[in-house]
């Protein structure tokens, strides 16, 4: 099965840290990153969609982020 995950946080280097993990844990890039203004908070916002795939039948019981 094919799994995403959308990856999102403050343009610093938490969010580059965030994405390197999932890479070293077998997820994909999926497209380019994206990024937007947060007005609310005055802040660059980045993101990036990451797709890994594992054995076994895909139910919303996954967590995502530990695989």
């Amino acid at each position: 099965m094919r799994l995403y995950r959308f990856l999102s946080d403050d343009d610093t280097s938490a969010f580059c840290h965030k994405v390197t993990a999932a890479l070293n844990k077998g997820w994909e890039l999926h497209g380019p990153p994206t990024y937007a203004f947060d007005a609310a908070r005055g802040v660059m916002r980045c993101g990036q969609a990451v797709t890994k795939e594992v054995p076994g039948t895909y139910t919303p019981e996954i967590k995502l982020g530990a695989q």
